[in-house]
């Protein structure tokens, strides 16, 4: 597999550090809020990656944090007369509901910033000890300088970097592109005792510790939105490599931004919204399929018109799932001809095609390209003649196979839903065969009213969405 390394710049073949194995690192959000459409692209994409190693063979250790004690908790918690523990806590049940809509899969370890203050205050103290971290009245910043690769990530000068940078004015600082790694406690603050006193972690110090925590001091991917490339990412390549005095991490990928009706997404031009607020309209699927539609490292369009793209390109492959499942059940007996092997043998060459796809960059447009060529294949094959039930079994598990690695067609809402549908069908059935035809005409009219249609077909009663 080849991956497009931030770093370098370039396409780079994928050498894990320890073969069958993968070590990720990916920024999990900062829990004050619903996390937004914006914040769902990175979740969605490197979820994908994820599958894919997996899919591939290999053993994925995912860590994405949580960063539980930060400014915005804090004010929000101020807003609310509550705890930073609650404000905390509640949206990190929020960030696994919308997770879980979007088929996100928990990470293997999900840290939180509060759980990991020793770790982090160890790595504080190393960079003092070394020159890298400097003490003023209890707050710890971090030494930019005198760091020699700092900017080689952005690819920036240093100066280009001090200019362009959201740099706080500080005058006890030595430098002004020097940032905090610990933060002096204030009056009402939450705090934990420190070498320098009372205060709380930086936000970028909290992803080293926690990184070489649970990963060591060598992780082989870190990923992220290409918005915390600088300086979010580059204070933690310093901090990691000055303290550990190895590679922080040997591939970084980021993905590229979301615009909202081309414009940016800002809540100053009121088109700042929550996936909550989009699955709402929408549904969590297609949201998950928009942004797997587009390569991760290209911008995309978030508009209405896209979503209602997205809806009705899965509205294709559900009804090609459906088809396939009804003919599971109902197709002819005796197993596949030699006719139906043979066209199942032919499909290995979209697996094939899928894994080129993914080998160059987690190409998931391509990817899902391929699927809708097999399915197309797939619904030519099935509309000929009388397929058996095993042809029709073969053929959706060679779809779901690739649907798995993108988490589609993966809704357990959904399959509540066609078990639902599935037992009032039967029951209809039931009451016409008993001749209660008024109980037989409630239930198609119960399902007329939810949008769903009756088929009478060779091979029993099939049901579709209107």
């Amino acid at each position: 597999m080849k991956i497009f390394n931030s770093m370098t710049r370039k396409k780079e073949e994928f050498k894990p550090i320890t073969p069958g194995e993968v070590k990720i690192y990916s920024c999990g959000p900062t829990v004050y809020n619903f996390f937004h459409i914006g914040n769902a692209r990175p979740f969605i994409v490197f979820d994908v990656l994820r599958r894919y190693f997996e899919f591939t063979g290999y053993t994925v250790k995912f860590v994405q944090n949580f960063t539980d004690i930060d400014d915005k908790v804090i004010n929000r918690a101020n807003e609310e007369g509550v705890s930073f523990e609650e404000i905390a806590n509640r949206y990190i049940k929020e960030y696994f509901t919308d997770a879980q809509g979007l088929g996100i899969r928990a990470a293997t370890i999900h840290p939180k910033a509060t759980e990991n203050i020793d770790a982090i205050i160890e790595i504080v103290s190393t960079l003092v000890e070394k020159g890298y971290a400097y003490e003023v009245d209890g707050d710890v910043y971090y030494r930019a300088k005198k760091f020699k690769g700092y900017g080689k990530l952005s690819g920036q000068p240093l100066e280009d970097l001090e200019s362009g940078a959201r740099i706080g004015v500080d005058e006890r600082k030595e430098d002004p592109i020097d940032f905090a790694l610990w933060k002096a406690a204030k009056p009402g603050e939450p705090s934990w005792d420190s070498p320098w006193g009372k205060g709380r972690p930086g936000w970028h110090i909290e992803c080293s510790a926690m990184a070489n925590r649970y990963l060591g001091k060598t992780i082989d991917i870190h990923s992220g939105g290409v918005d915390l490339t600088f300086p979010h990412h580059e204070n933690e390549i310093a901090q990691s490599e000055a303290a550990n005095d190895a590679p922080f991490a040997n591939y970084w990928m980021h993905n590229a931004f979301l615009n909202i009706d081309n414009r940016k997404m800002s809540k100053s031009l009121g088109n700042f919204f929550t996936v909550r607020d989009a699955a709402g309209a929408y549904g969590y699927e297609p949201i998950r399929f928009f942004m797997l539609s587009a390569h991760y490292r290209s911008p995309i369009n978030y508009s209405q018109e896209s979503l209602e793209q997205a809806q009705a390109a899965l509205l294709r492959l559900h009804t090609a799932k459906d088809n396939l499942e009804f003919l599971s059940k109902n197709g002819a007996e005796g197993g596949l001809t030699p006719e139906e092997s043979e066209k199942i043998a032919s499909f290995a060459t979209y697996r094939e095609k899928f894994i080129t796809a993914m080998d160059d960059d987690l190409n998931t447009a391509d990817g899902i390209a391929v699927i809708f060529e097999l399915v197309r294949d797939v619904n030519s094959s099935v509309a000929e003649g009388t397929p058996s039930a095993e042809f029709a079994k073969a053929c959706l598990a060679k779809i779901m196979e690739l649907c798995d690695v993108l988490g589609l067609l993966q809704s357990d809402d959904e399959a509540d839903l066609d078990a639902e549908i599935e037992a009032l069908i039967e029951k209809r059935q039931a009451a016409r065969k008993n001749r209660d035809f008024a109980e037989a005409d409630r239930i198609r009219d119960e399902l007329k009213e939810r949008g769903i249609v009756l088929e009478d077909t060779p091979q029993g009663v099939k049901w579709r969405k209107a």
